[in-house]
């Protein structure tokens, strides 16, 4: 590895089965989304016959990936749903997309059991439990909302804006800088705090199930906090509106560099090592070089582990 990380050209289960417990600080990762991409490659994840047989094969993946994570380490992972078709395209060829728009001719979750066409069928929450089952604390559901989504065709429901992002960890306590992530309190807020408040106030009743009012809201004398006392900041919320960016370097699902940037500044400390075991084009690895965090990422496509490698600069094995 050099001092910067490294990028293994193969099979993620094979390649963390080679690497020692305890030895990486936090993950971060989008695995291959099911069924809607076809990266062309032997072995990928995504193109299962199944779902339950998708969610066993990222289980075991990320069963490694606990294994090799320090016990204070967290493990972030980006995750989409997927509706079920409405029938296979059979053969057909769009001219304008050779390869369809997505990489793919046929799709192949045209017939998923248990589901009807046009049902949506759950992955991000079938991942989430299954790998709670398998031991790992499922610590937040993240929403993470694009305020520029791609636009979609249907007329009969929503059009999809956001998706999710689960905080996993090892143990009970783990590595979280919440201040490196935090946000700007609202201005409400602050004059809220600045302001008295009374027993006569309709802040100063406890709200059920609590012995007293929070204490934003119990009783003071007005000018009881002032600028030096407020904090500035609070704790991150658990929507994150990030907007997709694009990526000309040949990679259908390259994910925004912002949002690996809030995983690794919340959980992974300054000097600590990154694992992406589906490293993709590279945003995982470029993003922590330049968070100042070593990077191991693992790639089966051996083009777009040339691409990351030229992307981010460093050591391909």
């Amino acid at each position: 590895m050099t001092d910067a990380g490294v990028i293994y050209c193969g099979d993620s289960l094979q390649v963390l089965q080679t690497f020692p417990e305890n030895s990486v600080d936090c993950c971060v990762t989008s695995p291959p989304y099911y069924a809607l991409r076809d990266y062309g490659a032997d072995g990928q994840i995504g193109r299962e016959a199944t779902p339950e047989e998708y969610i066993d094969r990222l289980v075991s993946v990320f069963h490694e990936v606990k294994r090799v994570l320090t016990p204070q380490g967290t493990c972030w992972v980006n995750i989409a749903d997927t509706y079920c078709g409405t029938g296979s395209k059979a053969e057909h060829c769009d001219p304008k997309n050779p390869k369809g728009r997505n990489g793919q001719q046929v799709a192949v979750n045209h017939r998923v059991p248990g589901c009807k066409p046009k049902d949506l069928i759950g992955i991000p929450w079938l991942l989430a439990l299954a790998l709670r089952a398998d031991g790992w604390y499922l610590r937040s559901s993240i929403i993470w909302h694009k305020a520029n989504p791609m636009p979609e065709s249907a007329r009969d429901r929503p059009t999809r804006c956001y998706e999710y992002v689960f905080l996993l960890t090892k143990s009970k306590k783990y590595y979280y800088d919440w201040q490196a992530v935090a946000e700007p309190i609202a201005p409400t807020t602050a004059a809220r705090m600045k302001g008295g408040r009374t027993e006569k106030g309709k802040y100063a009743a406890g709200t059920p199930g609590q012995n007293k009012p929070q204490k934003i809201n119990q009783v003071r004398a007005k000018g009881t906090y002032t600028d030096e006392i407020i904090s500035p900041v609070r704790s991150r919320r658990d929507v994150w509106q990030i907007n997709t960016v694009s990526y000309r370097g040949g990679h259908f699902a390259a994910f925004p560099p912002k949002l690996a940037e809030t995983c690794i500044l919340a959980g992974c400390p300054v000097g600590g090592t990154v694992l992406d075991p589906f490293l993709g084009s590279g945003t995982t690895g470029m993003v922590a070089k330049q968070l100042g965090r070593r990077y191991i990422g693992i790639e089966l496509n051996p083009e777009y582990c040339t691409l990351a490698e030229r992307r981010i600069g460093g050591e391909k094995n």
